[in-house]
Order: structure tokens, then sequence, then C-alpha cells
């Protein structure tokens, strides 16, 4: 829902003689529930801004320079140092008069709970506080301990279940029970991730091939341990090695990252972190294989990275185990 506004005065003062005529109040708590979000921003950027929020239910008003009451108003900008002087001035006396002011990306991060990647900029980055994951050698040690401490316990709790699942899988098709593969990880380095086998051998005899839903090429006891996410277990030793993590991205092949990134803005920063054996997408996205699922994919993690809390894992991890226990899984 769209509405474009601009009435610019001839006198710029008259403008703000304007503005300040409005009602001075306290900034409001984070207003989540707000219907209409004001958005100011270069006459240049508004059809890149209309189509990458057009599924958003809110009412979006754009570039409304004759807004006075600031009652409860939720203001964003959105690459504000292409705007006049004049104009970012609008922006800031309505921050001194108590509207609520801020970057259109960070607004929708905290509001939707995942980041609009289709309007990333370099600046979204530059915010270190942001990203203590990234920075706070507290962060990342007690994250260490939680990986090495969860992934020992569920070794030990699955193992007698893994025993079983490798014996069916020998048992369902020829080959291995365990399969090796390539994925890019922490800083783009490659690692071989471990899993159970779920396709057949000859599931890319002709190259590398995206997985589907309902894809033919798993097999019967595969179908199964995809669905409960038994064929991840093995993980649980890559992240002993310390080249996954409990929670984080998931971790893709080279192949695809090159293919994915021509598409989807800062994609290989997700690799700032160590890829999850379960992850903030997992659990609030369907499983899904085409470059729109991986755009929403990147939502997520990116919002993960930045928002990162040792209780927000701990969340991911139960959630896991609710869908894993309620066969919700892929």
């Amino acid at each position: 829902m769209f509405q474009y506004k601009f009435n610019e005065a001839e006198d710029g003062s008259l403008l703000f003689e304007q503005l300040k005529k409005g009602r001075s109040v306290k900034a409001p708590k984070y207003a989540y529930c707000s219907d209409t979000v004001y958005v100011y921003c270069p006459e240049s950027k508004l059809n890149l801004l209309k189509n990458s929020l057009k599924e958003y239910n809110v009412n979006f008003i754009f570039n409304d320079y004759s807004l006075v009451n600031l009652d409860k108003k939720i203001i964003t900008h959105f690459d504000n140092s292409m705007l006049s002087e004049e104009k970012r001035s609008f922006l800031v006396t309505a921050t001194e008069l108590g509207a609520w002011v801020e970057p259109l990306v960070s607004y929708l991060d905290k509001r939707m709970g995942y980041t609009e990647v289709t309007l990333l900029q370099s600046s979204y980055f530059l915010h270190q506080k942001a990203f203590s994951i990234l920075n706070n050698k507290r962060t990342q040690v007690s994250k260490r301990i939680i990986d090495l401490l969860l992934a020992t316990f569920l070794i030990l709790l699955f193992s007698p279940i893994a025993l079983v699942v490798y014996i069916l899988i020998r048992l369902d098709s020829p080959g291995p029970a365990i399969y090796k593969q390539k994925r890019v990880g922490q800083y783009n380095e490659e690692f071989k991730i471990i899993k159970f086998r779920s396709m057949r051998i000859d599931a890319e005899h002709d190259g590398a091939k995206w997985a589907k839903e309902n894809d033919d090429r798993v097999t019967k006891i595969g179908h199964f341990i995809r669905k409960t996410r038994i064929d991840e277990i093995p993980q649980l030793i890559n992240v002993i090695r310390g080249e996954m993590s409990m929670v984080g991205p998931r971790p893709e092949r080279e192949v695809f990252i090159e293919q994915l990134e021509e598409s989807i803005p800062y994609y290989r920063f997700r690799h700032a972190v160590k890829p999850g054996v379960t992850g903030l997408a997992q659990i609030r996205y369907p499983y899904g294989a085409s470059l729109n699922d991986a755009i929403w994919k990147h939502k997520y993690d990116i919002h993960y990275i930045k928002h990162h809390s040792t209780l927000h894992d701990l969340k991911i991890i139960f959630k896991t185990i609710k869908v894993v226990i309620l066969g919700m899984g892929r």
C-alpha cells in the first residue's frame, strides 16, 4: 500500500516553520503495530522501494514533507545521503520534535524479524556494535562452549538411532551410508560436511543439481530421515571439529553460491559466521529450492547474524527440536 506526497515549500525556511508547529511528543516505544510508515528517499529510489515493499501489509507514505503532526509517527529514511541538505534537516527536526526516526531497513528488520536484503547498502554492515557475534570475544567463546557441550550430548543421545539408520540405509540402497560433500564455511573456506546419505549414489551423475521437494532422487529411507532431519546427525562431528556451529546459516556449495550472489546482494556475508546444523531460516521458512526461496532464507540469515544472542540460539535449538519431534522438517 503506497501513498506519495511531495509538497516542497518554495522557501525552505517555511517548510520547517510548518513542521515546528507540530505537537512535540515523547518518542513512542517501538511501534511494531503501526500500519502507517513515512518513508523519505531520493526520487530516483522510489521505484526500487515500491517494488521491494509491495508485499508488506503496511501503509507506506513516501516523501510527505507537508507532515506537521508528529504524534506517534514512524519516520524512516533510505539513502538519505542523496537527499538535499534541506530534506535531511527535515528528518533531524522531526527527531528533535519526538518522532521515531530511523533507517527504513533497520525498522523493517526489527518489525518483521528478517532483513529486506533487496534494500541492503554497505552502511548496514558498518555498525560493528550491531554485530556482536563478529567482534565480541565473550560471545564467540560462549557460543563455542555451547556448541561443544550440546554436540557431545546429542551424539551420545542419538548414537543408538544413528546406528539403526546406518544399517537401514545400507539395506535400502547400494552405496555408503555416510555422505561427504564440500560446502563453504566461515571466511569462505571449504570443508566436507558429513551426512547420512538420503539420495541414490548416482543423484548427480550429470552435474550438481538443486535439491527439491519430493525429489525423485531421494531413497525410501531417505524421505524419512530428511523429514525428521536425522540425516543431519553426523554433522555434529563437524560441530566438534569447529567447522560448524549448532546454529547458523546452512552451508551451501560453491557452485550454487556463485549463482546466487549474482542475484542476491551481499550473499557471501553469511560466511562471516560458521554455518549451522540448524538456523533461523530453517525454523521460519519452509523448504524450497528456487531463487525466491534462497532470497527469503538470506533475509533470515542476515537478520540472525546482526541480532545474534545466546538466548536467540537456544530458542532456535528448542524450536528445531519441536520440528523434529512433530515431523515438520523438510
